[in-house]
């Protein structure tokens, strides 16, 4: 039997980026654990096949538009769990990185963000209850060459989650975030596939090996769960321990 502490039966959840990869993963947690969830995309062919698949409602708007974005959270509903999962990435050099796709990548993976929580969070605050995750990195921690867009996009999503927490945790809002390491998804099949980069990975990695997408499950239930009440503002590695050593 599980704990009543975790219990999340009949709250409703909303995953941006959800068609795939970690969004759709945990996008199924919460399903299996028993939430009304909703998915998003912006691809609106994507998102709602896989919403047919898993037997959840959808919407589809831009995460980065903020007309769209207070449309489709309207068409969501209420919301006892906001995901925003919704991200990017771009390889290049920042001597070689444009300034369209400097922005590109801090729009969709930064400011989405803030503007889907500014949308959800009156409704937690006036009710006295909610839950923010933001999904980070281990580069919101840890650089490496050529992703220098995506660092200072997590690494700023890091800070927001914590500015989240200071303005609505006293109406009882906790906003926390999940910062995965390596894992293995159609975004990075061709990290995994290279020889090189999948060795220095299992090397850097104390685990051994990329993580699984359905290993960031348990602790997106932990964070929205009573169980976690009393956690705000914290950031979450879920990094086979590649954080904690040098």
């Amino acid at each position: 039997m599980s704990h009543p502490v975790f219990d999340i039966g009949g709250r409703r959840a909303l995953v941006t980026g959800s068609s795939r990869g970690i969004g759709r993963a945990l996008a199924q947690g919460l399903l299996e654990a028993g939430c009304d969830v909703v998915l998003h995309g912006r691809d609106a062919g994507a998102v709602e096949s896989a919403a047919a698949v898993l037997g959840a409602r959808h919407v589809a708007f831009d995460v980065t538009d903020a007309a769209a974005v207070a449309r489709g959270v309207a068409q969501a509903g209420p919301l006892d769990i906001l995901v925003n999962n919704a991200g990017i990435q771009h390889r290049r050099p920042l001597l070689e990185l444009s300034e369209d796709d400097w922005r590109r990548v801090l729009d969709t993976n930064l400011t989405s963000a803030f503007l889907v929580a500014r949308a959800v969070a009156p409704e937690m605050v006036a009710r006295g209850r909610g839950k923010i995750v933001n999904v980070a990195s281990l580069q919101a921690r840890l650089a490496r060459p050529g992703i220098g867009a995506y660092a200072a996009s997590k690494g700023g999503l890091a800070m927001l989650t914590r500015s989240m927490c200071a303005e609505w945790g006293p109406a009882g809002v906790q906003a926390n975030a999940i910062a995965p390491g390596y894992f293995a998804t159609d975004l990075t099949r061709a990290l995994v596939e290279d020889v090189r980069f999948d060795g220095w990975v299992r090397e850097r990695t104390p685990a051994g090996r990329w993580g699984r997408v359905e290993e960031l499950v348990g602790t997106l239930l932990f964070l929205v769960s009573p169980a976690a009440d009393y956690v705000n503002g914290q950031i979450v590695y879920v990094d086979g321990g590649m954080s904690a050593v040098v």
